[in-house]
């Protein structure tokens, strides 16, 4: 048996958030189970919280040479990961764009290949994709029921962005601080099978030990095939009957010290798990604060003993950067004084050209 605590510190081990981990980014984002990008000033947040020495420049070298590549991936939302696992983790994206019931032709079927076939080679705005599909429709009149294209024509073809065959870049060409605004062909997908047995290991060796059911919340599938992926894998192992992991896996004691830490927005760790066993790292009950059901945001947290125990923001003005703390109750003994440290460390690390900084903690 496992209780929360030991799952706790196996979650942190893997994520190095008790130790940083060592290592060239790509591998440090492979090793965490890629880094949720949907709010991009969140990514240098969660690879500093994670990778020793990080630094945004390494982040937008690794984008820039190709090594890291992000896009639309796993449960349809924006990822950053390496460019060796973007063919695993974008087969597993359900690729159909159409959203009427007037199901699409068999020419239909060929539309996403040819829009990734244009964006080859070329940085695509999204008008530009959506020019491309109308001259599609042009060379292909009856391919699309009316209704099904009045419908893509009234959100101007969005759902050709969301099958993982276009990567998200810059339209300057430039990576920086500023969100990816174009988009640009992806390498060709791995197969579905092989895909799925790759990404549910991926899955343990992030995240583990974990069940079916949260591999399964976490890359959008039903949990029965993904049950059967873990009973064929090789090298992983149940530990009581409900979870899997792999074998040699670290798997610290629940009592081994945690630093603080702080966590990004939509940050992975609390959402690669089904709910009912997010309480590894989020108390009972603490979910609904750290979540905005408003607009689906996952707000951004910090980290004592191991478990979310406040939010956080940042607010940065030329060369001022302020980070707010607000905690769920008292910290104990300490806390406050090693999340003021860390909290002006990370402004440091993620701001480096803004050398006024000051931290606020409620």
């Amino acid at each position: 048996m496992i209780d929360d605590a030991e799952l706790n510190r196996a979650l942190l081990a893997r994520q190095g958030l008790l130790e940083r981990i060592d290592a060239p980014l790509p591998e440090a984002v492979e090793r965490v189970g890629a880094i949720q990008a949907q709010s991009w000033p969140a990514v240098p947040v969660a690879l500093w919280s994670r990778v020793n020495g990080f630094s945004p420049d390494a982040l937008y070298a690794a984008l820039a040479d190709g090594s890291l590549v992000t896009g639309i991936v796993h449960r349809g939302t924006i990822h950053v990961v390496s460019a060796r696992e973007y063919p695993l983790y974008a087969a597993l994206r359900d690729t159909t764009p159409w959203r009427t019931k007037a199901g699409p032709t068999k020419e239909a079927a060929k539309l996403p290949a040819a829009i990734r076939k244009a964006a080859k080679g070329k940085t695509l705005s999204n008008e530009e994709i959506a020019e491309a599909a109308e001259a599609w429709i042009e060379r292909h009149p009856d391919a699309i029921a009316p209704e099904e294209l009045e419908h893509q024509r009234k959100h101007r073809w969005r759902t050709l962005l969301r099958g993982g065959d276009l990567l998200r870049v810059p339209s300057s060409g430039e990576w920086g601080a500023k969100a990816p605004d174009a988009v640009t062909a992806a390498p060709a997908k791995a197969s579905a099978a092989k895909a799925l047995d790759a990404v549910v290991a991926a899955h343990l060796r992030a995240f583990g030990p974990a069940g079916a059911d949260d591999v399964a919340a976490w890359i959008g599938w039903n949990v029965t095939p993904v049950r059967e992926a873990l009973e064929r894998a090789k090298g992983v192992v149940e530990l009581d009957g409900r979870l899997y992991d792999v074998q040699d896996a670290p798997r610290p004691a629940g009592d081994v010290e945690a630093p603080v830490r702080f966590l990004a927005a939509f940050d992975s760790v609390l959402l690669a798990y089904a709910p009912k066993r997010r309480a590894r790292i989020v108390p009972d009950g603490r979910f609904d604060d750290i979540y905005n059901r408003a607009n689906l945001q996952i707000r951004p947290t910090f980290l004592v003993d191991g478990m979310v125990a406040g939010t956080w923001s940042m607010e940065v003005k030329g060369r001022k950067a302020t980070a707010s703390l607000t905690s769920f109750g008292r910290l104990p003994r300490g806390a406050k004084g090693a999340l003021r440290d860390e909290a002006e460390a990370l402004l440091a690390g993620v701001h480096p050209s803004a050398n006024n900084r000051s931290v606020q903690i409620a």
